[in-house]
């Protein structure tokens, strides 16, 4: 009875079989390893686990330990019954009891228990699989070597031997060079997929820094046009002030010169009621000859002329000081804004006559550029020896500046800016111009925007791309700003559209370059609007 009970406690509540390999939960209830490691795998493809006798609810998959006190109770339990059956294959090396076998080493060909597992070669020629009661399944009949493929289209393992693969009728297999070359494709292609990724999260990066920029720049550029327009309202207000306050005191002091004015007159009134009075009493007198008419004449007309001058003279506002006050506050508004703004008007920007080609003829007041033929001018180290241009006297090395160009003289013609180092001599002029290291455009220092009838393209080092838009004004508006590395161009029409910017990192000063390709062509450099 006493047997029954143990047999019964030593039973897996899974398969109510005595315990193979028992292992414990975190919770403290046993199983056979294999029960409870079908019980997980079920478990966890509905997304829970939990112990199968408590219902103890786990987060992750539960580690299984083995109870290696009941495996030698279930050990000693058995050696004690050797008539008691024993379900599974049993272990090789327990010769004194029936212990089930947990493993099967394929090639010590011998079925392992939990115990002897533990002390079981880890090499790699030991390996293991489940415990089988046909050894021999496990190997080649032919060459008795472990079978380590299985075939591609069904479940049949594949016999292999050293050297040889003996494929089971109808079975397709790939050799381990084959499985080899597919893995090495395999890394290949993911190395490759991985460095696109790094690429793409480069650009990512750079997109997001670049965004970076342009916000910082934005939040600098509405600070600085917010700062202007209050600066701009706050000197509005301060001469709006001064002029009000100038026509207050102008008012002020008239009223005070006409108040006195009107005291004087009120005065003489005065004086007058007294002496026509006096003169009314002696016209009652008897005696004429007591009649003393020396001091009753009119002497005030020198007054009221003198009233009168000083009334036409200072008794008006005077307007024109007003004005004068009002216009030279606003221009001084104006001039001092626009001294704020970021961009300057190039106005001194004039032609260097010494840079011109010989056929390039300059106009006296510096400004515009003709196409006119041999100018018999000395020759000089600066100017160009091939194709009709010339570049400006002065250069920009830092700032913000702007020049407008008209170029309704020509319609062949180049506009743009260059460094003083562009090569100004030597070589020759190549068909199509592609090797004229001289030609603005044609190097690594010049960025122009060219005419070629009624195409337009964008120029610079060789690389040359046509504009898809045609320009609707007469002139054409350069803008540099040297410090961000930026030249661009607009189009004058109605409505002023931009055409292209060029990005750069400067590290000369620049000049304004202009050429002219048709007989008699011109092009005007002139002030902005």
């Amino acid at each position: 009875m006493a047997s029954a009970d143990l047999r019964k406690l030593l039973e897996c509540s899974d398969c109510q079989k005595i315990y193979t390999d028992p292992v414990m939960l975190n919770c403290g209830h046993n199983f056979c390893r294999g029960c409870i490691d079908r019980m997980l795998d079920t478990q966890g493809e509905s997304g829970g686990y939990s112990c199968p006798e408590c219902r103890k609810k786990f987060q992750d998959r539960p580690a299984l330990h083995q109870n290696i006190t009941l495996c030698n109770i279930v050990e000693n339990f058995l050696s004690t019954q050797p008539d008691l059956e024993v379900c599974g294959i049993p272990c090789t090396y327990c010769i004194h009891a029936a212990v089930p076998a947990v493993k099967f080493c394929l090639l010590c060909e011998a079925s392992l228990c939990s115990n002897h597992l533990n002390v079981h070669s880890k090499s790699q020629e030991h390996v293991l699989a489940d415990p089988t009661t046909s050894p021999e399944d496990r190997k080649s009949s032919l060459h008795k070597k472990v079978l380590e493929y299985k075939s591609t289209e069904h479940s049949e393992s594949v016999r292999v031997s050293c050297c040889l693969i003996t494929i089971q009728k109808g079975d397709q297999v790939e050799s381990p060079n084959e499985i080899s070359e597919k893995m090495k494709k395999m890394r290949n292609i993911l190395q490759k997929l991985m460095t696109k990724k790094e690429e793409m999260e480069k650009r990512v990066q750079n997109l997001q820094e670049h965004q970076r920029k342009v916000k910082k720049k934005a939040d600098v550029e509405i600070k600085r046009v917010i700062d202007l327009f209050t600066e701009l309202r706050r000197q509005q207000d301060d001469l709006e002030s001064r002029v009000l306050g100038e026509i207050s005191r102008q008012e002020n002091q008239h009223s005070l010169l006409i108040s006195d004015m009107v005291q004087q007159i009120e005065t003489k009134k005065d004086e007058l009621s007294r002496r026509m009075n006096r003169i009314e009493e002696l016209c009652t007198m008897t005696d004429p000859q007591e009649l003393d008419t020396g001091n009753l004449g009119d002497e005030d007309n020198e007054d009221t002329e003198t009233f009168a001058e000083q009334l036409q003279t200072d008794g008006d506002l005077n307007v024109i000081q007003i004005s004068h006050i009002l216009h030279k506050g606003l221009a001084d508004v104006i001039t001092g804004i626009i001294g704020g703004i970021y961009i300057q008007e190039a106005i001194d920007l004039l032609l260097d006559v010494n840079s011109a080609t010989h056929n390039v003829q300059i106009s006296d007041d510096m400004k515009t550029a003709t196409l006119l033929g041999n100018q018999n001018r000395p020759e000089t180290q600066e100017a160009f020896q091939y194709y009709p241009q010339v570049i400006s006297r002065g250069t920009f090395n830092s700032g913000r500046h702007y020049w407008e160009v008209d170029v309704r003289g020509s319609h062949y013609w180049k506009i743009g800016v260059c460094y003083p180092s562009i090569q100004r001599k030597g070589g020759e002029r190549s068909e199509g111009g592609l090797s004229g290291l001289q030609e603005i455009g044609y190097n690594d220092k010049s960025w122009v925007m060219e005419r070629w009838n009624t195409d337009y393209f964008m120029i610079h080092d060789h690389r040359r791309f046509q504009l898809t838009d045609i320009m609707t004004g007469d002139k054409i508006r350069v803008l540099l700003d040297y410090e961000a590395g930026q030249i661009s161009f607009y189009d004058l029409g109605d409505p002023i559209r931009h055409l292209h910017t060029y990005i750069a990192t400067f590290t000369e000063p620049l000049h304004a370059a202009l050429l002219i390709w048709d007989d008699y062509g011109f092009l005007t450099i002139c002030g902005g609007n």
